[in-house]
C-alpha cells in the first residue's frame, strides 16, 4: 500500500454467533488488492483478532461464478496462516449482506473451498467445505512436551479419543480431555506451547471434551498467532469432524454439535457434517456484523 493511498475500509464480523457478543471476532478486507504483506499483517495486528481475510481476484479456474469466487489470504497478529474457518464463514457472510445469499468460491493457501450461504429464520448461515483431511499420529515425546506446557497430567486425558495431529486446511493436534473441569482449568506455558507448536507446523491445539454422543465443548491455544485462545475455531472444528470420522469415534454420517468460547464469555456454536463418500468436512454457523 503507498504511503498516499487510503486504507481499505476493514470490517468486523463475528463468526459461529448471532450476537457480536459470542463467537469468534474477525476483520474483513472485501478489496485487498492495493495492499501487501505487510499491509495485511499491520492491519491483523492492529485489530488483534485471532485472524483478519483479505480477498482479491480469483486465480484463473478456480470456478465459480463472477463476482462470486475470490481468492483469500488470512493474516493473525503474528503471521499468515494456510486457512482460516472462522475468518471464512464471516467473510462469506459479508459478502451475502453485499451480494446475497448463495454459492461462493474462496481459493486459499491450503486449496479451494466453497461456501453455501442460505437464509435460515432471519439469521444468515454459511456453511464451508474443507479440503481434504489428513490424521497422522504425533511422537511418545512431541505428546509429553504437549502436555507439560498445558499442564495437564497424561492421566486427564480421555482414552477413548487418542491424541492425533489432524489436518483439514491447517494442522492441529487433538487433545481430548477425560472431564469438563479440566478442559475449563487452561493455565499453559505460552511460550513452551509456541515453540512446540511452531517445530510441528501446528495452527492450533484443540483440547475437546464429549458431553455426549454428537455434542462436544472445545478450546483452542493459538499462541503461534499471538493470541491465548481462540474463541471459535472453524478450521479445527473441520480438523477433529475429520479425526473423528477416521478413528470411527463418529459415524460416517454424522452432524456433530460443537460449543466454543463459553470459558472466554463468548459462546459460540460450530456445526459439524460428515457425509458418506464425501472427502471434506462441512463446517457451518451463523455470524453477525460487530459495530
Amino acid at each position: 500500500m503507498t504511503t498516499n493511498a487510503p486504507r481499505p475500509e476493514v470490517l468486523r464480523y463475528t463468526a459461529f454467533s448471532s450476537s457480536p457478543d459470542g463467537g469468534n471476532p474477525a476483520g474483513v478486507v472485501l478489496d485487498a488488492s492495493g495492499l501487501d504483506d505487510g499491509d495485511m499483517l499491520a492491519i491483523a495486528a492492529d485489530l488483534g483478532y485471532s485472524e483478519s481475510a483479505f480477498l482479491t481476484a480469483p486465480p484463473e479456474g478456480s470456478g465459480g461464478q463472477e463476482g462470486r469466487a475470490y481468492s483469500i489470504r488470512y493474516f493473525s497478529p503474528k503471521a499468515e496462516v494456510p486457512f482460516c474457518g472462522h475468518a471464512t464463514v464471516a467473510t462469506a457472510i459479508a459478502l451475502a449482506e453485499r451480494t446475497g445469499p448463495g454459492h461462493l468460491v474462496f481459493a486459499t493457501r491450503a486449496g479451494t473451498v466453497p461456501v453455501e450461504v442460505v437464509e435460515e429464520e432471519g439469521a444468515v448461515r454459511a456453511t464451508l467445505t474443507s479440503v481434504e483431511p489428513y490424521i497422522e499420529e504425533i511422537a511418545a515425546a512431541d505428546l509429553t512436551e504437549a502436555l507439560a506446557a498445558l499442564g495437564w497430567p497424561a492421566a486427564d486425558l480421555d482414552p477413548a479419543f487418542p491424541p492425533r495431529i489432524a489436518f483439514a486446511g491447517a494442522r492441529h493436534l487433538v487433545l481430548a480431555a477425560a472431564t469438563r473441569a479440566r478442559l475449563a482449568d487452561l493455565a499453559y506455558d505460552f511460550a513452551r506451547l509456541e515453540a512446540l507448536m511452531r517445530r510441528l507446523d501446528l495452527t492450533t491445539v484443540q483440547l475437546v471434551w464429549r458431553e455426549s454422543a454428537g455434542v462436544f465443548h472445545v478450546r483452542d491455544p493459538f499462541p503461534v498467532g499471538g493470541v491465548v485462545e481462540d474463541p471459535a475455531t472453524g478450521a479445527a472444528a473441520a480438523a477433529f469432524g475429520a479425526y473423528a470420522r477416521e478413528l470411527g469415534l463418529v459415524p460416517d454420517d454424522a452432524v456433530l454439535t460443537l460449543h466454543q468460547g463459553e470459558d472466554l464469555g463468548r459462546p459460540g456454536e460450530l456445526t459439524v457434517t460428515l457425509r458418506p463418500g464425501e472427502a471434506g468436512v462441512r463446517v457451518s454457523g451463523t455470524g453477525a456484523r460487530i459495530g
